[in-house]
């Protein structure tokens, strides 16, 4: 008989063990083989959904994420399924209108979704309230949850203040999502005491094992009495997943707190899952093991690997310490913001930019700006003034729920995606992602959804840290045949090419010196920036949008292009005041720093 104090297990292979460890590829045909066995185990929910799944099966998979939801929970229909939604910025990177909020609720609700764990980037309270009285209204579980970090601002009164907002919510349970591993085994018993002294409602841990401290964590928040642990089945534990699903329910075996769960019926789940994640090893990254520095620069895993793949391809991963330590200084320019999805990507892109552009904050990212004016809440911290005023100008500042000043656009998104949704669920993935939701409902009326390929074991692939499948080749060189697979692209320097290569089995990286001016490091053919007049962008990217047009006169600093990297979106403006003479790019470009993408003459 299960003890009245058992400890519970959420396991979250299924959503954030793959996400943290295979770039969130592992694809449905390879979850259902072991949904039987997860279902009979005896866990208080598996987490299946959410955070970056959704982006992950249209973008790469070519699954329909609402099929994936499905198909779980027709296959677990014993275990509850939990999901982890951005709040009011959902399963994307803004914040939409409460007719999608409650829209999307509903439909995940019906779709077979049990538990939503709601938080919000910057702890900011406001930005949970539509979300949780959506989860209710669907009769579903609402866990509200506190986005651990640390900084000057942030401590235990803090977070439990945030659990008293969100209780006045009506929130089911409370979780603390440690999302870059920060906690500590001193610091997690006391949250956990303060919030089991003050509130009846079940705790849940969540917290990466990225530090190497997660399992002590684990051990401190039990003793604690905290009600719920996360954590991943072996095949997909550890590193920057979470503490191993058997070594938690070993470690409480035989005490009041023992799960009850069988740990001989762990094993065969494992073993199978150890072989399907074979399958997937051109995504493993040297980035997701255990390093302790997250205690110092409190980078996320997934963070570091997106960081590392922009620098490479730039040829300046040599700069990556410096990034580093950018880091903390732009999170102290913007309040202190938790590192989580989107304001990692926020601090992460603005600090590259600062270490590779001309001077700190010489390029502002759009998203810095619109955090910068409110959009995304308030920050617990002082913004830097100064910093504002660059960024924004005159512009108002926010100091109302963002989402309050969002008329209702789920109307507009049906109208504007037409026939091709086939029903409100396919609305909602183009509401999400728009070009790419489009995109994929296009494909997938046209029948030409390919998945990307997956490399047979054994094959030179690209690791998922340098980005995706390589390219590869036969050269002849004095009568000896060579196979190359080119594995990622970076400069250093106007006229070369670092190629990251693997050669009959050995990585190397190799400089091509460009036969020309016409050669360029995007393969694009555009010349490379050598006047006042070339505007040219110092990351590589896509083009969301070109602003002017050949005959244009423009002024020195105004916005010529919009760049989109790493999710984040960027301003390229006019170097210098003149006419536009010519424009080299179109939106959906890819370009890389050093080309010219405009040509201005003085005016």
């Amino acid at each position: 008989m299960t003890s009245p104090h058992a400890i519970k297990i959420t396991d979250v292979a299924l959503r954030d063990g793959h996400q943290s460890l295979i770039a969130t590829r592992l694809r449905t045909e390879d979850m259902l083989p072991v949904c039987a066995e997860l279902d009979a185990i005896g866990y208080w929910s598996l987490e299946v959904w959410g955070g970056a799944t959704f982006d992950a099966c249209v973008r790469f998979l070519k699954e329909d994420p609402w099929e994936r939801l499905r198909l779980l929970k027709e296959a677990l229909p014993n275990t509850p399924l939990q999901m982890l939604l951005r709040g009011q910025n959902l399963l994307g990177y803004r914040h939409y209108a409460d007719d999608v909020v409650e829209a999307f609720v509903m439909k995940s609700a019906e779709n077979g979704m049990d538990v939503f764990r709601v938080f919000d980037a910057m702890n900011d309270v406001r930005n949970l309230e539509c979300a949780i009285a959506a989860v209710k209204k669907a009769g579903k579980h609402a866990q509200g949850t506190i986005c651990y970090t640390t900084s000057p601002v942030h401590s235990t009164a803090t977070f439990v203040q945030q659990a008293r907002d969100m209780a006045n919510m009506g929130i089911d349970s409370i979780a603390i999502k440690d999302m870059a591993g920060l906690l500590t085994p001193s610091a997690t018993e006391e949250l956990v005491k303060a919030l089991k002294a003050e509130f009846s409602l079940p705790v849940a841990l969540h917290s990466h094992s990225t530090s190497g401290l997660a399992g002590l964590c684990q051990l401190k928040a039990v003793e604690a009495g905290v009600d719920i642990i996360d954590t991943a089945i072996s095949a997909f534990a550890n590193g920057t997943s979470h503490p191993a699903t058997e070594a938690m329910v070993a470690a409480f075996k035989g005490t009041e707190r023992d799960s009850g769960i069988d740990l001989a019926a762990l094993e065969p789940i494992a073993k199978k899952l150890w072989q399907v994640r074979k399958k997937y090893h051109q995504f493993e990254s040297e980035f997701t093991r255990e390093d302790v520095s997250v205690q110092i620069n409190q980078v996320p895993g997934g963070m570091m690997s997106n960081l590392a793949n922009q620098l490479k391809e730039q040829g300046a991963l040599n700069r990556i310490e410096e990034v580093f330590a950018e880091i903390p200084a732009v999170r102290k320019d913007l309040g202190y913001p938790p590192l989580v999805t989107p304001t990692s990507q926020i601090v992460g892109t603005q600090a590259v930019m600062n270490i590779l552009g001309s001077t700190r904050y010489a390029t502002i990212t759009n998203e810095v700006k619109r955090y910068l004016q409110g959009h995304y809440g308030a920050a617990l911290g002082e913004i830097n003034k100064e910093l504002q005023a660059k960024a924004i100008g005159s512009e108002a500042i926010i100091d109302v729920r963002p989402a309050d000043l969002l008329p209702a656009e789920l109307n507009k998104l049906r109208a504007d995606i037409g026939d091709l949704a086939l029903c409100e669920e396919d609305v909602l993935t183009f509401a999400m992602f728009p070009d790419l939701g489009r995109s994929y409902l296009e494909q997938r009326r046209d029948g030409t959804l390919v998945p990307e390929v997956l490399e047979p074991i054994g094959s030179a692939a690209r690791p998922a840290s340098e980005g995706g499948v390589p390219t590869e080749f036969v050269i002849d060189v004095h009568g000896e045949s060579y196979q190359v697979a080119i594995t990622g692209v970076g400069i250093k320097g106007a006229g070369k090419r670092h190629v990251y290569m693997t050669l009959d089995g050995m990585p190397e990286e190799v400089v091509f010196e460009a036969l020309n001016e016409y050669q360029s490091e995007g393969g694009a053919g555009r010349k490379q920036a050598s006047k006042p007049g070339h505007v040219t962008t110092n990351m590589p990217g896509n083009i969301v949008e070109v602003l002017v047009a050949v005959g244009d006169t423009v002024k020195a600093g105004q916005p010529v292009l919009i760049t989109e990297a790493m999710k984040m979106e960027a301003e390229v403006q006019a170097p210098i005041a003149g006419n536009v003479v010519d424009v080299h790019v179109s939106k959906g470009d890819r370009v890389t720093p050093g080309e010219i993408l405009i040509e201005i003459e003085p005016a």
